[in-house]
């Protein structure tokens, strides 16, 4: 392992995709970082993407509270998710990584191909209990390199006022004929069907996802008639005017935005806007986002993955397994989850969150139908194709070319 671990390097395909999967945004709280290498025996080291959460915080007591128990003590350092994710490679490339490392879950598989994670088969973490939907976010080639700390996905808001107005049970919609049928009844009461975030970049296809999926087409496919389909029923709201042509430049914020003021039917966006639904001002509602045929689409994953980056000195593994094991424990997950409005990743946990506030149970639901973008072994592959992805999107939608060229010219691209 040592040799492996001073032999690592970064390729350019890992920085090129590490790029493209992570937002631009500005530099967290962080400045540099102390890994593993130096460091005193005795102290570990955490990186993770929370630097809302300062010092004092919950969050930074639970952190200090497994080391105690570890027997070591805890040296955090809070990056902003895209600059965490960059100075995890670097610090690899120095063989100085943390000891612990919190990274958004499509990352992963990028870190892992690059050298920078140690397997479960290495660390010995226990993954038994953590939904396998959610755990394939964080695998690559057979081999699993963390677990997840909890999840965020998408689903479908409602206003009970606009759909008791336009006539409309939501007991109904259950599929993509009666969905429509829906905007029909609420675009001719006079108000407005559905928003959401078609926007060029990962936030787009990580709204048309469920979508996508919910027509039953594959990101290795990007042409089929499936995936048509769903693009297809996008561009037909629009051109029904069942949804703004705002959408085509939306983020999720602005998104929700528009159906915080009253007026929308439905909105799809996610568990983080629970606390803004909770300020509207009216009654809403959560359903899963419906598949094409019925039942309920899988919607992509958000969230981060507990890591063990790799280490020149093995011998630390046994105390960072502690520390992971710990932070992910199912008392540990209840009270983190719940303060980062996330669905836990194991049954026991998600029950006990839906006992203590009953409104969590579709988003329990969203969750265990969810996938992780880079399931299916995609790995560093995913971000390519997510970017021809959006591109499709905006020029179908913006009436450039029709869904199925568009989409055909995305599945030569990743070609």
């Amino acid at each position: 392992m040592n040799s492996y671990s001073r032999q690592r390097r970064l390729t350019a395909a890992a920085l090129t995709a590490l790029a493209v999967a992570t937002s631009a945004t500005a530099c967290g709280s962080g400045s540099g970082g102390t890994g593993a290498e130096g460091a005193e025996s005795g102290t570990y080291s955490i990186w993770d993407p929370y630097p809302q959460f300062a010092k004092g915080s919950a969050w930074a007591k639970l952190l200090d509270d497994c080391g105690t128990e570890a027997g070591v003590k805890i040296k955090r350092t809070a990056f902003d998710t895209s600059d965490l994710s960059n100075k995890a490679l670097l610090a690899a490339q120095q063989d100085n990584s943390a000891d612990v490392l919190i990274v958004d879950n499509p990352v992963v598989s990028t870190l892992a191909e690059a050298g920078v994670l140690t397997t479960t088969d290495d660390n010995k973490l226990d993954t038994s209990t953590v939904d396998s939907n959610l755990l394939a976010a964080g695998q690559s080639g057979g081999k699993t390199y963390g677990t997840p700390i909890g999840a965020n996905t998408l689903a479908l808001y409602y206003n009970k006022d606009v759909l008791k107005e336009a006539g409309v049970d939501i007991a109904s919609v259950t599929d993509w004929k009666s969905l429509t049928a829906a905007l029909a009844k609420v675009d001719k009461a006079g108000k407005k069907g559905i928003t959401f975030s078609a926007i060029g970049t990962e936030e787009g296809s990580f709204q048309f996802l469920p979508w996508f999926w919910g027509a039953r087409a594959q990101l290795t496919d990007l042409d089929s008639a499936e995936a048509v389909s769903a693009l297809s029923l996008w561009k037909n709201w629009l051109d029904k005017g069942y949804a703004p042509n705002s959408v085509i430049n939306n983020t999720q914020t602005t998104s929700w935005q528009e159906f915080a003021s009253g007026d929308y039917a439905f909105a799809e966006n996610g568990t983080w806007q629970l606390a803004g639904a909770e300020k509207a001002g009216f009654d809403y509602g959560v359903i899963p986002v419906p598949a094409s045929g019925g039942g309920n689409a899988a919607a992509p994953t958000g969230g981060e993955f507990v890591t063990i980056p790799a280490q020149g000195d093995t011998g630390r593994y046994a105390t960072s397994q502690k520390l992971v094991a710990c932070l992910t424990s199912t008392e540990n997950l209840y009270d983190t989850d719940t303060t980062l409005s996330y669905v836990a990743p194991t049954a026991e946990v998600q029950d006990k969150q839906v006992a203590a506030n009953a409104e969590l149970k579709p988003w329990v639901e969203a969750v265990k139908a969810a996938k992780g973008r880079t399931s299916d072994d995609l790995g560093t592959k995913y971000p390519k194709i997510s970017e021809q992805l959006w591109k499709a999107v905006q020029s179908a939608l913006s009436g450039a070319e029709s869904p199925k060229d568009a989409l055909t010219a995305a599945q030569s691209a990743v070609k």
